[in-house]
């Protein structure tokens, strides 16, 4: 009965089935924010919701009956469970901001959906590498930040004042969000020479740090598509292997 109901869990037709789910669900949660569309349909909404939810928490004991404590050992399945059972959680007094989090449910596609599963797998592979990146980046803020701030603080305190303030003007220049005529070159009428400090700065943040994190997750998810592919190539050949076993067999038999 468990192989039956695993099988039945496993079927591209239940999968599609279930992301449809979220899909609808997504949507139901987005018409609650509507006031207008809570007076003319409020209770069918609440209604839909609840079906939704009914039907995730009846995938979930469905999973749990097929694999028992093995459910656990997949980090998917604890991920639908945690942004589950978020839901079930009575939304009342202090616990009222839960309500907002029930849009989790649509992250529940990621673990549905082979391909963005692909994605954040390698997103995920790519950490320990992005967190060298990040360290780097942290050091050239904070030896940037220190300079900027012995060099501007007296001309430019709203930006520079403080340590604190040239992080996050630095932070904003290296977004290249307003970092021209809102910063740099208000400061380059005081300081002609700010330009020495500001454009290496962006050059190195900007172009150079930022690109090592996005090949960093790219090369991870080629990694991670190139181990699927070997996976799926090493079973395709097993499948073989058995099947011209089984010729060998019968043609022995015959001979």
């Amino acid at each position: 009965m468990r192989q039956t109901v695993a099988n039945f869990l496993d079927r591209p037709s239940t999968r599609y089935a279930i992301m449809g789910v979220i899909l609808f669900n997504a949507v139901i949660l987005g018409l609650e924010t509507s006031a207008s569309v809570m007076a003319v349909a409020g209770d069918l909404i609440i209604l839909l919701d609840t079906a939704c939810l009914v039907i995730f928490v009846a995938e979930l004991v469905a999973k749990l009956y097929a694999r028992g404590l093995r459910f656990f050992l997949n980090a998917w399945n604890v991920f639908d469970f945690v942004v589950v059972g978020i839901a079930l959680v009575p939304a009342t007094g202090g616990l009222s901001v839960l309500r907002a989090l029930r849009i989790l449910r649509l992250l529940r596609v990621v673990s549905v959906a082979p391909t963005l599963r692909r994605v954040v797998e390698g997103f995920i592979s790519a950490l320990p590498g992005m967190a060298s990146v990040f360290l780097l980046m942290g050091v050239i803020f904070y030896i940037a930040a220190v300079i900027a701030t012995k060099l501007f603080a007296a001309t430019f305190p709203q930006w520079f004042g403080t340590l604190g303030a040239s992080l996050y003007s630095l932070f904003q220049i290296m977004t290249l969000e307003s970092w021209s005529m809102g910063i740099v070159r208000p400061v380059m009428e005081v300081h002609p020479e700010a330009w020495i400090f500001f454009v290496p700065f962006i050059l190195v943040t900007t172009f150079a740090v930022v690109n090592l994190v996005v090949g960093l997750i790219v090369n991870s998810m080629q990694d991670a598509h190139a181990e699927e592919s070997n996976a799926a190539t090493d079973s395709y050949r097993d499948e073989v292997l058995q099947k011209l076993i089984a010729i060998e067999k019968r043609l022995d038999e015959r001979g």
